[in-house]
């Protein structure tokens, strides 16, 4: 069935209406989303055939989040349920010269309960092509690091794809491991790294540039210390403001190097799930077209992502070629 496999925590994000400050609002909106999940939601969006792996409340907000993935068809077969509560992140939407601010509330969340025994990977795999793990995963507690390790290494038994996002966030590293040597041991295990020269200085202890030269020495670099990798994506923002961002991509693969022109986004709606649109262009795109469209289609993904509120990239295959096509005016269609 070529299933694209995403194993993470589902979070609800809770924020104020518009731009406002907690302090200013009684009013606020929920969203679903979480890392992996909105990943596996935008390739769903495009088509694809995605399987969610997760631990997730056994209450009426588990409920409602079980019901959110399976109205974009993702098989949530595997997911199991707890008795603690879904976790929850607060987010603040800045403007302009004002960033955005987030508080989140998932140390003993549902997920964190997560264990090795509780997934049946020979099970959850059977049918997989892909497999995409991020770093935000590991970072959460030694059981989701146990159990994303016993995934990765079977799903390259059996000759899967494996995608690494492995974003390092310091402030959710609280169970005592070592996140370069945990980061290391996965990425053993991955074949496509979607990352940038910040992650590979993280690991590699190195200190390459943002420049161009510095990211094809830092690839190559990557590629000697982990054989298993094939190729780069990089994602590269360009800040005007909180509300005007620039976006543009590149690749190494091992043999040539690549770049996007910049996308130019004026008006940001949500930055939220951003980057994991565009890994999950990568993804799409990798299996559909050659590396240089895949990455064109990532960062188009990527663009389109911030005109929607939400975590999720809504985004279908059609638009964002559509982008590419050079259709960025954003004229009404009839």
């Amino acid at each position: 069935m070529n299933q694209i496999i995403t194993f993470g925590e589902v979070l609800m994000r809770i924020s104020p209406r518009g731009n406002k400050k907690f302090i200013q609002s009684n009013n606020v909106e929920f969203y679903f989303g979480g890392t992996e999940v909105n990943v596996g939601i935008s390739i769903a969006n495009f088509g694809g055939n995605v399987k969610h792996i997760s631990c997730i409340s056994n209450d009426f907000i588990g409920n409602t989040a079980m019901s959110y993935l399976n109205k974009f068809d993702l098989d949530t077969s595997a997911i199991v349920r707890s008795n603690r509560p879904l976790g929850v992140y607060f987010l603040e939407v800045g403007a302009v010269m004002r960033p955005s601010s987030i508080s989140y509330n998932r140390s003993h969340s549902s997920f964190s309960e997560i264990l090795p025994s509780m997934v049946n990977w020979e099970k959850s795999l059977e049918n997989g092509q892909w497999f995409h793990w991020t770093g935000i995963t590991p970072a959460l507690c030694k059981g989701a690091k146990e159990t994303l390790l016993a995934g990765l290494k079977l799903a390259r038994e059996k000759g899967l794809q494996v995608s690494a996002d492995p974003t390092y966030r310091s402030g959710l590293w609280k169970y005592g491991e070592n996140p370069k040597e945990v980061l290391s041991e996965l990425i053993n295990y991955s074949t496509i790294f979607i990352g940038g020269v910040n992650e590979i200085n993280e690991l590699l202890d190195t200190n390459y540039s943002f420049s161009n030269e510095d990211f094809i020495k830092a690839s190559k670099h990557l590629m000697e210390k982990y054989p298993s990798i094939e190729k780069v994506f990089d994602k590269i923002r360009t800040a005007i403001n909180s509300s005007w961002h620039k976006i543009r991509a590149r690749m190494f693969n091992g043999i040539e190097f690549k770049e996007t022109e910049d996308l130019d986004i004026t008006h940001i709606i949500d930055r939220i799930g951003t980057g994991d649109a565009f890994a999950a262009g990568i993804i799409h795109g990798l299996q559909k077209f050659d590396d240089y469209k895949a990455m064109e289609f990532g960062a188009a993904a990527c663009a389109i992502k911030h005109t929607y509120l939400g975590d999720v990239n809504y985004a279908t295959e059609e638009e964002v070629i559509s982008i590419l096509d050079g259709n960025t005016s954003g004229r009404l269609q009839r």
